[in-house]
């Protein structure tokens, strides 16, 4: 018998501690599945693959010059909500996908809801299983099924301009009380610089501060999601930026923006708080910085206890649809597992590698001229060991990074409580969860 394929009703009421979701009642169909279609012997195909990464192409090039039969014709499409996701939500729903799509970790969940992912094992990608790291692969697997093949994710760091430390007489804070230190001596050395930005609208950013704070806001218990955002840790989080930003210590403002770009390159944005995929956006937007960067943990909340988060992560993904889904995952597994192709997405800025191993020896591990010429990337190696791996996501994360952006910017400009901000956030997920049939409890 052929793996069960996992319908939006199995992800609705199928079995919570399997699926690692929220369900509850009934089990999906156990039909036998129908073969797989494939290519004829000798038959020329191309594969339509939609990504954002920068520098993919790359890899898609070589890729093509080793397999002229299976061709991969590349779509480079806008991130996120308000590009990549509704294009293919719709094409999905029009029954003209791409064979392959870009898709968040945190976003799988959505489109399992959709029915909008192959499931893999069918296809044979337990064999592969043993290439990726597990927290990784895990992100991927639902029940008995496995819906996407892992590509990278975002250990978290502190990016900071080493020359203006030195200039401010500040050193690298190694914990969040010494933030705020540096932060008022920053305002006093130079009023018109700011130690960071404070990003309103991003939800991401703020379940990463969050995470590494040691939030859960999610997770499942029994038949039940169990929503738990307004938590004791992140209203840590939430009272901390909000008694920076009253006091005028960081600057409210959208980072990865034309007017947050021009602050860093004039140095008057002393650091950055963001995963490892930051440092390819810092090269490209701040040439001019070039030698004056550095890296260095997160500021801790507990020095005795060590954390750090996650902050993006994406996979490849095969679409419901895909005429090809066995060359589709041969292409898939290509792309995020042969290390030429790997130290190609590597030196694109793609992220921290998913594949076991990448990191010795590839173009990560080398010093970089950006940073000083340190090996800046050990940061990143030794955080990426830091993270709590049971991080959930829900199938309506980008609703509630929508309602925290909102709530957040809302209690800036009015003055009142982040902590209020947070609660309604809770309410609104919960809610949001309601609608789409499953089952919630609270913490």
């Amino acid at each position: 018998m052929a793996p069960a394929k996992l319908t939006r009703r199995t992800l609705l009421t199928g079995t919570a501690a399997a699926a690692g979701l929220a369900l509850a009642g009934c089990s999906s169909s156990t039909d036998e599945a129908a073969a797989p279609p494939s290519r004829k012997p000798g038959e020329k195909i191309t594969l339509a693959f939609w990504s954002w990464v920068p520098g993919i192409e790359k890899s898609v090039d070589l890729w093509n010059s080793k397999n002229p039969e299976v061709q991969v014709k590349l779509e480079k499409v806008i991130a996120g909500n308000k590009g990549a996701y509704p294009k293919m939500f719709a094409a999905l729903k029009a029954g003209n996908p791409p064979d392959l799509g870009q898709v968040e970790y945190q976003q799988i969940p959505s489109f399992l809801l959709e029915e909008g992912l192959t499931d893999l094992t069918k296809l044979g990608i337990n064999d592969h299983a043993g290439k990726f790291v597990d927290w990784q692969w895990q992100q991927g697997v639902f029940g008995d099924g496995v819906y996407a093949v892992p590509q990278a994710s975002g250990p978290m760091g502190m990016y900071y301009r080493e020359d203006r430390f030195k200039a401010w007489g500040v050193q690298p804070p190694t914990t969040w009380d010494e933030f705020e230190t540096a932060a008022r001596a920053i305002r006093k050395a130079d009023p018109k610089s700011y130690i960071c930005s404070f990003p309103p609208t991003s939800g991401g950013w703020f379940s990463a501060m969050s995470w590494q704070a040691g939030a859960k806001w999610f997770d499942v218990r029994g038949d039940d999601w169990v929503v738990n955002i307004d938590s004791e840790q992140t209203r840590q989080v939430a009272t901390y930026w909000e008694k920076l930003i009253r006091a005028d210590l960081v600057k409210p403002e959208p980072d990865q923006q034309s007017g947050w770009f021009a602050e860093v390159q004039a140095g008057t944005i002393g650091c950055w708080v963001a995963a490892q995929w930051g440092d390819a956006i810092l090269a490209g937007n701040a040439a001019n910085t070039s030698g004056k960067w550095r890296v260095a943990q997160m500021p801790q909340w507990d020095l005795a206890k060590p954390a750090s988060s996650n902050w993006g992560g994406s996979s490849t993904a095969v679409l419901n649809g895909s005429k090809y889904p066995k060359e589709a995952l041969e292409f898939a597994l290509w792309l995020n597992t042969d290390p030429a192709s790997v130290d190609l997405l590597i030196q694109g800025g793609y992220g921290w590698p998913a594949a076991k191993d990448a990191f010795s020896g590839s173009a990560l591990d080398k010093p970089s001229p950006f940073f000083g010429n340190a090996k800046y990337n050990e940061v990143f190696a030794k955080s990426d060991q830091l993270i709590d791996k049971s991080w959930k996501w829900i199938p309506t994360i980008s609703d509630t990074h929508r309602h925290l952006g909102d709530a957040i910017t809302a209690a800036i400009a009015k003055k009142t409580s982040f902590a209020d901000a947070i609660a309604t956030v809770q309410q609104q997920t919960v809610a949001d969860l309601t609608a789409k049939g499953l089952k919630v409890a609270t913490a």
